[in-house]
């Protein structure tokens, strides 16, 4: 059974110990490996020089960027703005005038990374929601659920009515869901129900409201 290497060193290591060993030659190996020739040849090197510390990774990100502002311009700027307080605009007036040609923008970033950004004291507003009491029969949900498996090949259809203050339920089957099926339904919950419906909320179905098809295709 073939293990994982622990790092990356000993994955590397692992490539290049073969001819180490002189069991293999260079080229067999680059044959066989997904690895380059010239990778294999500087992994080899690297390992005669410091050994298998050689082989770790080294990051890639240069170590000077030629563009980057002189440290002493940055230090200028940052004694400017503890002096002054002036915006990052007004300190590029102020250094072009001693002629130092900075973006405004990049005294700006400057100026947010060593914290000498202004802090403004902001007034928290806290909002109160006040639930409002809904009483029994203001307010019924109607929803339509399809029954999860057919039965006999057939699909159908759960029509569910809940009184939002007492929680209260009505369930009925369906094989179709139709406006007629709906009209049904609530005449049913009417007759059952123990206490006087005011409210009926909906979604858009249109088995519920003809709002999304057209006002002018409801025969009735």
């Amino acid at each position: 059974m073939k293990t994982m290497a622990e790092s990356i060193a000993a994955e590397r290591l692992r490539w290049i110990k073969p001819i180490l060993d002189k069991e293999i030659s260079i080229k067999q190996m680059a044959k066989v490996c997904p690895f380059s020739e010239r990778t294999i040849k500087y992994w080899l090197a690297a390992f005669r020089e410091k050994g298998q510390r050689g082989l770790e990774p080294k990051s890639t990100r240069p170590k000077t960027c030629p563009w980057e502002t002189p440290i002493a311009i940055k230090e200028k700027v940052m004694a400017m703005r503890e002096d002054t307080h002036l915006a990052a605009i007004k300190l590029h007036w102020k250094l072009a005038k001693q002629d130092v040609v900075l973006h405004p923008r990049t005294i700006g970033k400057f100026i947010k990374a060593e914290g000498l950004t202004r802090k403004y004291r902001t007034k928290k507003i806290s909002w109160r929601y006040i639930k409002a009491e809904i009483r029994v029969g203001e307010l019924v949900e109607i929803d339509i659920k399809f029954v999860p498996d057919k039965i006999k090949g057939l699909r159908y259809y759960q029509f569910t009515a809940i009184d939002c203050a007492t929680r209260w339920r009505y369930l009925r089957i369906y094989d179709e869901m139709t406006n007629g099926n709906s009209i049904h339904f609530v005449e049913e919950l009417m007759k059952i129900a123990s206490f006087e419906i005011k409210a009926i909320k909906t979604d858009n179905g249109s088995c519920f409201t003809n709002r999304y098809i057209g006002y002018l295709k409801s025969s009735d």
